[in-house]
């Protein structure tokens, strides 16, 4: 009887076929936009920061590249990987105090996450440009 059970069990599971809850969406897109806010992110600021701190002529070519309307469209993915880990965060965070952990308060709370993002992704935008 187990050997039957066993054989009919799927070998393997392909996830971009299973439909993810909006809170289990919001989990991993935290733990994606922190891995990609560590790398590349991290060693991209050292540099930007070397460049701003070496000498005079390397902070006006780094203030030149920033400038440049194509560098300016490419930030809004890197902010917005930090507004959603930012926001998700602090959803964590009260899930960790057993504030909204109620399935329509995790939705609401993922939907706040969502938007939130976005809006301030979109005000950031509106400032460096």
């Amino acid at each position: 009887m187990e050997a039957k059970l066993h054989n009919k069990r799927p070998k393997h599971l392909n996830l971009f076929k299973i439909r993810q809850p909006l809170p289990a969406v919001v989990s991993i897109l935290h733990r994606i936009s922190g891995v990609l806010l560590f790398f590349p992110g991290i060693p991209l600021m050292l540099c930007g920061l070397q460049m701003m701190l070496g000498s005079q002529q390397s902070f006006e070519a780094l203030q030149d590249y920033l400038r440049s309307p194509m560098v300016k469209l490419m930030l809004l993915s890197p902010l917005w990987f930090f507004f959603h880990h930012l926001c998700a965060g602090i959803r964590h965070l009260f899930l960790d105090l057993h504030i909204g952990v109620a399935l329509p308060q995790a939705r609401a709370g993922s939907k706040l996450v969502v938007v939130m993002g976005i809006l301030l992704t979109i005000l950031a935008g509106l400032i460096i440009w």
